[in-house]
């Protein structure tokens, strides 16, 4: 039989904030365990929450972003469980009045039709406390516990587990671009609940969902989705039945685990918070904040193809990191030709920033090297004042110490000879001394003309015009009798 793939995620988003959900702890990463707690976040009787202003603001930054409808009230729930890691016995959440609703994330456009992946709803909540676990015992640390945690969940709109990592990491580079958090996977800010089920081709009828719990890394989820549906499929086609469940992924087996029989909503008790008022957000304030949205980063890519005409690839590149994508537009700014600036930032820039360790995003932090810096160095090359080999050279000694590129160039003299009498006059000097060469190339060896170039680069200590040395070599050569 064939079956049609159901997906729906849960993702889990630790926002950006100083302080936790509902208490002024601080979430200074790095701290002793169990230092960063007050009696809010550890649950002790008679604590009050407050809720976090600005935990609220990233969390309708989010919704704007991917088109959701901001509801004018949210309200507050308690969810009841029983685990070792929420001390007070209940998690505070939003259930039925949630921040934003609705919304979608585009997946698609590169290799095929652009589709739309919606979503019922985003909330906002609180994050558990850490559970470590050592040889003999497991403690606990509530460091963790009362972090702001922003839930997207999506409609069951994926259908493969190469759509839903297409689905994660576009959404991950928009919450990225929109500075609500580092959704760094390793860190754990950024995790999902996995559903999944399956059905017979062509039936409107979903499966029964099975979810797989606390999922961390890309890859183990589409390795655990990968696993999931051939068990169900698998069972189905046995004659079995799947149950409704959740399950762990154990990445060294490469196998889903039955945790527990799934709950339902009703079986978490929900119930108003009484302790936390409804947010209610005045319309004019939503409008200031969709004010201050930055630029969607398809968007950028399809503008930067558009206004400085990259091609796609070298558009999605530059695109697809907000620091960066800012970097390439400050560079243009200032004054340097857009496609030269790409080639050099994707190029030797990315290179110089992978060679010291650093990723692209840290191209806001180069101070040796600010946008100002490389349009002045890009703007000599564009002009014929120094020569590639030369600039190449500079920008290196640039990224490590600093410098202002013209001011270098003067002060060494390393402007580029382009006077057409001097480059011929190194012509013949170099063709004088190289008569085995010379009789290569008249006899139809091309790259002796490169050899020869480099020996009027070596003539001029690298100030020549390579272009033009070419042409004169060219030409003495020609000119030379048989």
């Amino acid at each position: 039989m064939k079956y049609t793939i159901d997906i729906g995620l849960e993702t889990h988003v630790q926002l950006k904030t100083r302080t936790k959900m509902f208490c002024g702890c601080s979430l200074a990463s790095g701290a002793e365990p169990n230092v960063n707690v007050c009696p809010v976040c550890l649950g002790l009787p008679g604590a009050l929450p407050r809720a976090n202003r600005e935990a609220v603001r990233l969390t309708v930054i989010s919704g704007l972003m991917l088109g959701s409808r901001i509801a004018k009230r949210a309200e507050f729930d308690r969810k009841n469980y029983f685990y070792p890691d929420m001390s007070k016995n209940y998690q505070i959440s939003e259930d039925a009045h949630p921040l934003c609703i609705g919304g979608g994330v585009e997946i698609g456009g590169a290799g095929g039709a652009a589709r739309t992946v919606r979503l019922n709803h985003i909330h906002l909540e609180e994050d558990a406390a850490k559970i470590n676990h050592y040889a003999r015992h497991s403690g606990v640390d509530y460091n963790r516990c009362g972090t702001p945690l922003m839930e997207i969940v999506s409609e069951p709109d994926l259908h493969s587990p190469d759509e839903a990592m297409e689905y994660l990491q576009t959404l991950r580079r928009i919450l990225v671009y929109a500075g609500v958090s580092d959704c760094n996977l390793e860190d754990g800010n950024m995790r999902s609940d996995v559903n999944v089920s399956v059905r017979p081709e062509g039936s409107d009828r979903l499966g029964t969902k099975v979810e797989i719990k606390n999922m961390n890394t890309f890859k183990g989820i589409h390795a655990a989705l990968e696993f999931e549906i051939a068990r169900q499929t698998a069972l189905i086609d046995a004659g079995g039945a799947v149950i409704q469940e959740t399950r762990r992924w154990d990445g060294d087996l490469g196998e889903t685990f039955s945790m527990r029989t799934k709950e339902n909503a009703h079986d978490y008790r929900y119930f108003p918070e009484p302790d936390l008022l409804p947010i209610e957000l005045p319309p004019e304030l939503v409008e200031q904040w969709r004010a201050e949205l930055p630029e969607l980063p398809e968007r950028k890519k399809e503008r930067f193809a558009s206004q400085f005409g990259l091609p796609a690839y070298d558009a999605g590149v530059l695109a697809a990191e907000r620091p960066l994508a800012e970097y390439f537009e400050s560079t243009v700014s200032a004054g340097a030709p857009a496609k030269l600036a790409a080639n050099w930032i994707m190029g030797d820039v990315l290179r110089l920033l992978g060679a010291a360790g650093k990723e692209a995003a840290d191209v806001a932090s180069l101070s040796t090297l600010p946008p100002a810096s490389l349009a002045s160095l890009l703007r000599l090359v564009e002009g014929r004042t120094i020569n590639g080999p030369t600039a190449k050279a500079l920008l290196e000694e640039l990224f490590e110490k600093g410098g202002d590129p013209a001011a270098i160039v003067k002060e060494r003299g390393l402007a580029q000879v382009s006077d057409a009498g001097a480059v011929e006059e190194l012509a013949r000097r170099a063709i004088e001394a190289n008569p085995k060469p010379v009789a290569e190339f008249k006899a139809g060896k091309k790259a002796s003309l490169q050899f020869l170039v480099g020996q009027v680069m070596k003539l001029s200590r690298g100030k020549a015009d390579p272009k033009l040395a070419a042409q004169a070599l060219a030409k003495i050569i020609e000119d030379m009798p048989q």
